[in-house]
């Protein structure tokens, strides 16, 4: 039973408490010009009014609400939102995540900061008052038992002989009230913050693809390093078993085994230098140019040179294929390859790319052979590249074994605009 007190005060007099009151003073501080220029205004209307000492309380809540209008017009300004967020995360708790960042871009966003910047100033404005009014009052009640009631409050009120219990118990309620309505009003600001001030549609959809264009581009980069350094990589540890293995009974092979590797690691450095480029942020690097299907000659060479047998079938006036449709074919051939070179045990590849009216295909077929070179462990990526490389150029891959044969066949649109 003595829990519930403690953890009530607590509540409400604890740091969080504290600090969504100052957030509340600081509305309160921000309403003033605002509410010194509609009172200025509306003097001008009124005459008779005291502009700097009015005693009518309707007057007072008059020009608060007139002072709303120019503050909600203010907030419109797009740096409005950042700011006021900043001290809603440092004052009232709530969490970074749950607030907008930038400044306001659409009207919609705009709107919602007016509206939080109107009901942050008049909970701020309403607490600052309570703040100012009714404590020295309340303390007067506390105290009357021992400074006696002030002139003209006993006969205003006709308490008679009940002011001495009455006036400090009144006084202990009336600053429970303003603890009590600081607490309210600041729990509402915090609830309403996230809403207002937090991000809008627009914002969640922009962020989304944000998201999207990262995962994309790290996507991208995870196709290129598979394909160009892991070719690269298989090639390499194919050509150094088969010169290790023949190094004493023919150093011919040897010395073109050792050629291959040399030409085959500086071109993977060029081409890992062109996929790290793309995750710089100084412009630009100088690296290789993407190998396209104008270089599919040297990647035959280096395919056989790693001890692959490779028929190659090809149309003249590749260099004419649109450079992205090039580029991609010549990836994907780059890993039929390097799958064949790992998994089908030294087997003959049969490659045949031709050219039709409105598509490229790609077609790479060898034998299964039992008992040949196992699958590696893990990986795997190989066959998901191709067809994500296919399917962002909007074309085809099939991939399969078949009566003991295993081809893969891809198409893709010369025309087609890349997803």
């Amino acid at each position: 039973m003595r829990a519930a007190p403690r953890r009530v005060a607590g509540a409400a007099l604890g740091r969080r408490a504290r600090l969504r009151w100052v957030h509340l003073l600081l509305g309160g501080a921000l309403l003033m010009p605002y509410y010194l220029l509609a009172n200025t205004v509306l003097s001008v209307f009124v005459p008779s009014a005291n502009v700097f000492f009015p005693t009518s309380l309707w007057w007072q809540f008059g020009v608060l609400g007139m002072a709303l209008v120019p503050a909600a017009v203010t907030a419109l300004y797009p740096l409005a939102r950042p700011l006021e967020a900043g001290a809603v995360r440092a004052l009232c708790g709530v969490p970074k995540a749950e607030l907008a960042a930038g400044p306001s871009r659409s009207w919609a966003e705009r709107r919602n900061t007016a509206a939080w910047y109107t009901l942050h100033l008049l909970a701020g404005g309403l607490m600052s008052g309570m703040s100012l009014a009714v404590p020295p009052f309340a303390a007067v009640l506390i105290a009357a038992p021992l400074t006696g009631v002030p002139d003209g409050l006993e006969d205003t009120y006709r308490l008679g002989g009940l002011w001495p219990v009455l006036m400090p118990l009144i006084g202990i309620a009336m600053l429970a009230l303003v603890v009590g309505t600081s607490w309210a009003a600041g729990s509402l600001l915090a609830r309403w913050a996230p809403v207002l001030l937090g991000p809008t549609a627009a914002d969640r959809l922009a962020e989304a693809e944000r998201h999207a264009m990262r995962l994309a581009l790290r996507n991208r980069l995870a196709r290129e390093l598979h394909d160009s350094v892991g070719h690269a990589l298989s090639a390499v540890t194919l050509q150094a078993s088969a010169a290790r293995r023949v190094l004493d009974r023919d150093p011919e092979f040897a010395r073109q085994a050792l050629a291959a590797i040399e030409e085959t690691t500086r071109e993977a450095v060029g081409e890992l230098d062109t996929v790290l480029g793309l995750l710089r942020e100084d412009g630009p690097a100088s690296a290789a140019p993407t190998p396209t299907l104008t270089g599919l000659e040297g990647l035959l060479q280096r395919t056989r040179a790693a001890g692959g047998t490779v028929e190659c079938a090809a149309p003249d006036g590749l260099e004419k294929i649109p450079p992205v449709v090039s580029r991609e074919a010549y990836r994907i051939v780059q890993e039929g390859l390097s799958n064949a070179l790992r998994h089908a045990g030294g087997a003959p590849v049969r490659l045949r790319i031709a050219l039709h009216d409105d598509d490229l295909e790609v077609a790479l077929e060898n034998p299964v052979r039992p008992g040949s070179t196992p699958r590696r462990t893990g990986g795997g990526r190989g066959l998901p590249g191709i067809a994500e490389r296919a399917r962002l150029l909007r074309g085809s891959s099939t991939a399969g074994e078949h009566d003991g044969v295993w081809r893969l066949s891809v198409r893709l649109p010369l025309r087609g605009d890349a997803r």
